[in-house]
């Protein structure tokens, strides 16, 4: 197990829109689960579903290495259409 998953860092806020029903979803699993043994919170569910999610992403489009860092914050708005 990776140091960052047995010492948790600082949490830090963050803001995002969801489809009302997948945090609707979210927030259930996150009740009924809340007590031993999986102990889940919305923080932890989100937490681990973007840590999976970037798992994913580095070994589909990076060779599975981190990416690097980012040079400018990211833009509000809507995506840029392709």
């Amino acid at each position: 197990m990776s140091d960052s998953l047995r010492f948790p860092s600082r949490k830090v806020r963050a803001t995002l829109y969801l489809p009302p029903e997948v945090l609707d979803e979210a927030r259930d699993a996150a009740y009924h689960l809340a007590g031993p043994p999986a102990r889940m919170t919305l923080t932890k569910l989100v937490e681990e579903a973007f840590r999976r999610e970037l798992e994913r992403l580095k070994d589909l489009y990076n060779e599975g290495q981190d990416f690097p860092p980012r040079k400018e914050d990211l833009k509000g708005g809507r995506p840029i259409a392709a």
